[in-house]
């Protein structure tokens, strides 16, 4: 029931993005609205210490996707993982 109530939330909240940034604003610039030295700090940390690359590969084309898309595709993920799970 847990991860059924948490996807419904991160849906909830996916409307709420959209609604309140609009629907075609990039996740980069909510969390640069929100806290700007998160996303430099993010960046350092994922280049030094982890792979250079990632950062071009997966975090440039998350943050430039529509805020809402992330904490979507997570809900909907979440959401069928609950249904998938109370059906065993």
């Amino acid at each position: 029931m847990g991860l059924k109530i948490l996807g419904i939330l991160l849906l909830a909240g996916a409307a709420v993005l959209a609604g309140w940034y609009g629907a075609g604003t990039p996740l980069g610039a909510v969390i640069f609205g929100i806290w700007p030295e998160f996303l430099n700090t993010l960046q350092a940390g994922v280049q030094r210490r982890i792979l250079p690359e990632l950062w071009d590969w997966v975090f440039l084309p998350v943050l430039e996707a529509p805020s809402w898309v992330v904490p979507a595709v997570l809900g909907v993920l979440l959401l069928l993982s609950g249904l998938a799970r109370r059906r065993r």
